[in-house]
């Protein structure tokens, strides 16, 4: 990574940083459901402007189902009727639009389980991170922390491992630059950010779950990051977008955390 870029990325997050973390340890729960809500908006259109970029309507469509999924799960009722009705009704809206939209006949599978897909595979987790901060009382914020935490240190760990470390590809067709060494250290920094909530602001988190945490989402953090790869790879993109300056688009930057998300509500219910 050029200096000019590290410098741009450091900055933007200097200052995106403290207002993420002051919404949501001082904010409402429902600021951050619409912040979550609107990332996967974003996000959304990012994916379906690679794979429909020529159809506005369709990317529109894209946005709003997405949007929906998360903002059923952010604000509305826990009923698991309500939940199970959104999570299947709105991918199978999405399949239908190409029906409506039937455009070229070659890249109607892409789009059609795109339109499927998207709303799960971005809207889904986003919205689960937002019941993180609504539902687990004053441990919500710090619930929220740890998943960003485990996401965040793993990426770092893994780009400066990888960098003056990282002689043995990971997984070349997909990721280039990506090192087993890199995924050691991707571990370790997870395993670092679980440790760091479990001293100071989660101490209701146990010590022997914070290292599975960690262990567990290292990896898994790593291969969140892999599948978005391969999905631009696929597509001919490098970055998904340009909304955050230094850091490419929001899909790039929550790749990890769409499967961290999931990762951190599944062990809250059980423990």
């Amino acid at each position: 990574m050029a200096k000019s870029n590290l410098a741009i990325r450091l900055t933007t997050a200097a200052v995106a940083v403290p207002l993420l973390l002051g919404l949501m340890f001082r904010g409402p729960a429902w600021g951050f459901s619409l912040v979550a809500t609107t990332a996967a908006g974003i996000a959304a259109l990012e994916i379906f402007r690679m794979t429909h970029p020529a159809d506005g309507v369709a990317q529109g469509i894209g946005v709003v189902s997405a949007s929906v999924v998360t903002g059923a799960l952010a604000f509305g009722s826990p009923e698991p009727g309500i939940v199970f009705g959104v999570l299947v009704g709105v991918p199978l809206f999405g399949m239908f639009v190409p029906l409506a939209r039937l455009g070229e006949i070659p890249s109607a599978a892409l789009r059609i389980m795109t339109g499927a897909a998207v709303p799960i595979y971005v809207g889904a987790p986003l919205g689960l991170l937002a019941l993180l901060r609504r539902d687990f009382g004053d441990d919500g914020p710090g619930l929220v922390l740890l998943t960003l935490m485990l996401a965040w240190f793993g990426d770092t760990g893994g780009y400066f491992v990888g960098r003056f470390f990282g002689k043995t590809k990971l997984y070349e067709a997909v990721s280039p630059k990506k090192t087993r060494e890199g995924l050691f250290g991707a571990v370790l920094g997870s395993v670092a950010g679980a440790l760091l909530a479990h001293f100071t602001y989660l101490p209701n988190l146990g010590l022997s779950a914070a290292l599975v945490l960690g262990l567990v989402g290292g990896p898994l953090g790593q291969a969140g990051d892999l599948v978005e790869s391969l999905l631009k790879r696929s597509l001919g993109t490098k970055d998904s977008g340009g909304i955050i300056p230094g850091h490419g688009g929001i899909l790039d930057r929550i790749d990890a955390l769409l499967v961290l998300a999931p990762l951190v509500y599944l062990y809250t219910l059980e423990r």
